[in-house]
């Protein structure tokens, strides 16, 4: 009898240790993750697959803890509403935003309960009302916001430093695109001191090009200054193949202009950023309120300079700027 009774003993305490054991466990059912885009999935590839890839480290895998559902607007601003109240409808842990203004405020409309992350796009949180403060930004947003617009000085004095004759520097922006707006101003601000006088171009959208191309030909500027934006990236190519045929010196807010023929990119650090994103994801799904975490602004920048693009439009690359540049393509 005493025997038996050790033995249902012994047999409960193992239940009751696995069931423990169990609950320790994180949980098996992979946590549905939302991805919203202005972008198409190959001009976005970096930014997804950069994040990605951070999460991975982090022990997110792909179809095994987690399952992402992306959605791209493809350029279409329009359809931002309709995808990310699709998201809201799959009941997504978290909701990443690639993307800038419209990106965000289309999220932020579709829902105040689901804890949006920023990419690392889009101007200051703050000015745009998606956040009460950086410090503190209550409500379900948080995440990495960037600096681009306070950038524009600094990325005038690198491309004169490129191309120290440059005196008059062509910059197309969208109009009423507050980031680009702002991206002006800051190189407006710069300009004085370089002795160089910006030439804004206004561009509203693709159709647009063409007209801007002649006009900044007719002017015959000495550089190209180029903002970030969907019009901007979807018309990536169209306005490097006009700075490589026309052989001006270009500076752009996206490494993948200078990876395609570009001059010049200075910015944040991009794969610091997208570990950064990933860092909230796991803060998020381990527990945190979106709106206890304060919103980052970058800490690492890089210099990106295409040799091969210098070579090509005859600008000798000073020595000093070279070796200062995190990566050199030839």
């Amino acid at each position: 009898m005493t025997r038996s009774i050790n033995g249902i003993l012994a047999w409960l305490l193992l239940v009751v240790a696995v069931k423990f054991a169990e609950a320790q466990q994180p949980k098996t059912l992979p946590y549905r993750l939302g991805y919203l885009s202005s972008t198409d999935p190959t001009r976005d590839l970096d930014r997804s697959h950069g994040i990605a890839a951070s999460l991975r480290q982090l022990g997110y895998i792909e179809g095994q803890n987690i399952v992402t559902e992306y959605r791209y607007a493809v350029g279409k601003m329009d359809q931002l509403p309709t995808l990310a109240s699709d998201l809201v409808r799959l009941n997504v842990a978290v909701i990443i935003v690639s993307g800038g203004n419209a990106v965000i405020r289309a999220a932020k409309n579709a829902t105040t309960a689901i804890p949006l992350v920023l990419g690392g796009q889009g101007s200051d949180p703050v000015e745009a009302g998606f956040v009460e403060s950086l410090a503190q930004p209550a409500g379900n947003i948080t995440g990495v916001t960037n600096l681009l617009v306070q950038l524009g000085g600094k990325r005038l004095e690198l491309l004169k430093e490129a191309a120290p004759k440059i005196v008059r520097v062509a910059a197309p922006y969208v109009v009423e695109n507050r980031t680009h707006e702002l991206e002006l101003k800051s190189a407006k601000a710069a300009a004085h001191a370089l002795v160089i006088t910006i030439q804004p171009r206004e561009v509203r959208g693709g159709d647009d090009f063409d007209r801007v191309f002649a006009s900044i030909s007719k002017q015959r500027p000495d550089g190209l200054h180029v903002p970030g934006g969907p019009v901007m990236r979807d018309n990536e190519k169209r306005i490097v193949d006009f700075a490589l045929r026309t052989r001006l010196p270009s500076m752009f807010t996206t490494t993948t202009a200078v990876q395609t023929g570009g001059l010049i990119y200075y910015g944040p650090d991009l794969t610091d950023s997208y570990r950064r994103v990933a860092i909230y994801v796991d803060r998020i799904l381990k527990g945190a309120n979106a709106g206890d975490l304060p919103v980052e602004q970058p800490t690492k920048f890089e210099l990106v300079i295409n040799l091969k693009t210098a070579r090509q439009i005859g600008l000798p690359i000073p020595p000093n700027l070279l070796a200062r540049a995190d990566k050199v393509i030839k």
